[in-house]
């Protein structure tokens, strides 16, 4: 396994949140890398690059909801 990668019981619902651990502003990047056993780097890097690709403004609007949206770890 790699390092850093969470593992999923099948008999548990994964659950999409916000990381309180993995955050660097409101955890939304970090939340969406423990959802899909992903770095949380690639999943930043990728958000900066589609956003950056769709004008910046979308990018951040759909950023901000999702801040929004998705309930905070329980950790």
């Amino acid at each position: 396994m790699i390092r850093g990668m969470a593992t999923h019981n099948p008999q548990e619902p994964r659950m999409l949140h916000r990381s309180s651990t993995n955050k660097k502003i409101f955890g939304v990047c970090g939340g969406l890398a423990e959802y899909f056993g992903a770095d949380a780097t690639i999943i930043r890097l990728g958000w900066i690059i589609i956003t950056v690709l769709t004008g910046v403004v979308p990018g951040i609007i759909a950023y901000l909801i999702a801040a929004i949206v998705m309930p905070k770890s329980s950790d």
